[in-house]
């Protein structure tokens, strides 16, 4: 079976991208699920996907600017990636995959889903390379969620805000983020993410917070019951489930709050600061596995147990470490870097190339001593002035949003490959 995706000629037509789109569904929908396709059916599934997310790839080259302009009112109007996506579906028939369409990948298993978060990925792709579309996305996912925002009064007057998975309390101008899910030791999903945002968020809006601590909470785990644990990576229970989105966790993380802890918040601000940020501590008890690392490498300050351990499995799930390929060779080097995200190398506190990493290793009886000199040390205002000229200086403004458009597709075709669905599959199934 074989269908004729002609590449779209000059001038571009968004009708035709539509078209050939629904003769792609078409398609799709006579077919069996993916893991019940016969090699034929997949050979033709796999070509007329090729066929239509070249014309997508091609359309946004071309039109990337105008496309943006359209959704956002000549980007007058500030839309997070999830609103950005929906509107695009709405706006561009074929462009994006509908509300629908997403609706029922989410009812599937990872092995079971057509991918269509890899067509959300080439929008995304092509929106962030755009010179001034990318950047105004980028402030868009600064801006302070309507979540946090509503929360925010009675954090200002409680200095308490307890969620699902983030327990947020403000002491003594230090905001305080324990990651509380006990049951997973920390482990990643989309509603760790959603809360994270939304502490960070309160973090960085009440002006009584100067300072911002991230710590794991005391776990029930039977092994690690009574101990403190930082985190332990993306949950591959939740991946092999299809329960890992690629907007609404993979890059809403690193759009949202990591980025809103190096950089701060954009909001109204004033003529000399359009950015409002402050001085972040984290402190690693027992491992930061994979995106616990990754947390790491945008705080101010970093403190380990000396019996703690850091890495990066990326090589052993066969995903991309989000931005860690970015960020980690200016820190610890090329050579270090390559170790840990290709080898998959553990670094424990106690060698010396954990000083690459973290600021201090200490012992576990002393972690609280030395997270309260910390934070005090990190209390000024020329702090503040010097942090952001530090920041401004290893990320220069557009080369962490060049990372992030080809980021955009490589992780979501990571996420669909043939190994990493046989890989999360086991770790699910705990045969790994």
């Amino acid at each position: 079976m074989t269908t004729d995706f002609a590449t779209l000629s000059p001038p571009l037509d968004r009708r035709a991208l539509a078209s050939a789109a629904h003769r792609a569904d078409e398609l799709l929908a006579g077919l069996p699920v993916p893991s019940a396709r016969t090699p034929a059916q997949r050979e033709a599934a796999s070509s007329a996907l090729d066929g239509v997310r070249a014309m997508r790839t091609e359309y946004l080259a071309a039109c990337a600017e105008e496309i943006y302009d359209e959704l956002t009112a000549g980007r007058t109007r500030y839309l997070r990636v999830d609103e950005l996506v929906r509107a695009a579906a709405a706006a561009f028939p074929g462009l994006v995959p509908t509300d629908e369409q997403m609706a029922a990948e989410r009812a599937r298993q990872q092995a079971e889903k057509e991918g269509r978060e890899i067509d959300q990925g080439i929008f995304l792709r092509g929106i962030l390379r755009a010179p001034k579309a990318g950047p105004h996305l980028l402030d868009a996912m600064l801006r302070p969620t309507p979540r946090a925002l509503e929360l925010l009064p009675g954090f200002a007057e409680t200095g308490v805000v307890r969620m699902e998975a983030v327990r947020l309390e403000r002491r003594d101008g230090v905001a305080h983020l324990t990651l509380c899910r006990d049951d997973c030791l920390n482990a990643e999903d989309a509603q760790q993410v959603e809360d994270m945002e939304t502490a960070v968020d309160l973090a960085l809006l009440d002006p009584s917070v100067r300072t911002g601590l991230v710590r794991g909470g005391v776990m029930s785990h039977p092994r690690y019951a009574g101990r403190r644990v930082f985190c332990a990576g993306i949950n591959l229970k939740k991946l092999s489930s299809g329960d890992i989105p690629l907007v609404d966790f993979l890059l809403r993380r690193e759009m949202g709050y990591l980025r809103k802890i190096f950089l701060g918040l954009l909001t109204d601000g004033s003529w000399h600061a359009r950015l409002t940020g402050k001085p972040w501590v984290a402190a690693v008890d027992s491992f930061a596995i994979g995106g616990g690392t990754q947390l790491l490498l945008v705080f101010d300050h970093v403190l380990a147990a000396s019996d703690s351990y850091l890495s990066l499995p990326a090589a052993k799930e066969g995903i991309i470490p989000g931005a860690a390929n970015f960020r980690l060779s200016r820190i610890a080097g090329p050579r270090v870097a390559r170790q840990v995200i290709l080898g998959g190398r553990r670094i424990r506190a106690d060698e010396p190339d954990a000083r690459l990493l973290v600021d201090e290793v200490v012992p576990p009886e002393e972690m609280d001593a030395a997270i309260d000199a910390a934070l005090a040390r990190l209390d000024g205002e020329a702090v503040l002035a010097n942090r952001r000229m530090v920041n401004l200086a290893e990320e220069p403004p557009g080369e962490f949003g060049r990372y992030l458009a080809e980021f955009a597709v490589a992780q979501a075709l990571r996420v669909y490959g043939a190994d990493v669905l046989g890989k999360v599959g086991k770790f699910a199934a705990g045969t790994a």
